[in-house]
């Protein structure tokens, strides 16, 4: 088996230089590796049916015409969305009760809120606080500043297990707060 495999060899490489041969088996090995991965999505399941195009008909609507009801879109209150019921809010709530890393989180999402109902953002679900804080940005460049220091002081604490204190609640307060103000129209 070993001298007709070496002939074999000898064989080939006597047509087909070892550079060239390389060559065409590095290829056959790329292709082979990309219709591996990509093998379900070029490969059709079943075979396509023929489909009768649908024949449309008209429907009959009704002749009373309804009158249009104008709406006039109310200016967007620009309060923190969790307010418990006793009145206060559950950031200060959480504040209180000395849980500041929750606190600082909770004012986050109620001034992320703030910004969807204003429709400055329109955040997804997955959207980080930075990407929020980017789209905001452009739509309202005076918010830049104390959005993404809120943001930092968010992710600084919330995601790097920095111990939260009081100082960096009242600090949060305040970016939020400009933020609102700035988000209104006013100056800080």
């Amino acid at each position: 088996m070993t001298r007709v495999w070496d002939e074999f060899a000898a064989s080939v490489f006597d047509r087909i230089s070892p550079q060239l041969l390389l060559f065409l088996l590095l290829l056959l090995a790329g292709v082979a590796g990309s219709l591996w991965y990509w093998y379900p999505a070029w490969v059709p399941r079943r075979m396509p049916r023929l489909r009768m195009p649908k024949i449309k008909r008209p429907r009959r609507r009704p002749r009373t015409k309804k009158k249009a009801v104008e709406e006039t879109p109310a200016a967007p209150a620009f309060e923190p969305s969790v307010v418990l019921p006793d009145g206060t809010l559950l950031a200060d709530r959480l504040a209180a009760e000395g849980r500041y890393a929750e606190a600082i989180r909770q004012r986050l999402r109620d001034l992320v809120g703030d910004l969807a109902a204003a429709g400055i953002v329109a955040p997804l679900p997955g959207t980080t606080a930075a990407e929020v804080a980017a789209t905001a940005a452009v739509q309202r460049p005076a918010m830049a500043g104390p959005l993404g220091g809120a943001t930092e002081l968010f992710s600084e604490i919330w995601y790097g297990d920095r111990p939260a204190l009081r100082d960096h609640d009242e600090h949060m307060r305040a970016l939020t707060g400009e933020v609102r103000t700035r988000m209104t129209g006013g100056t800080p």
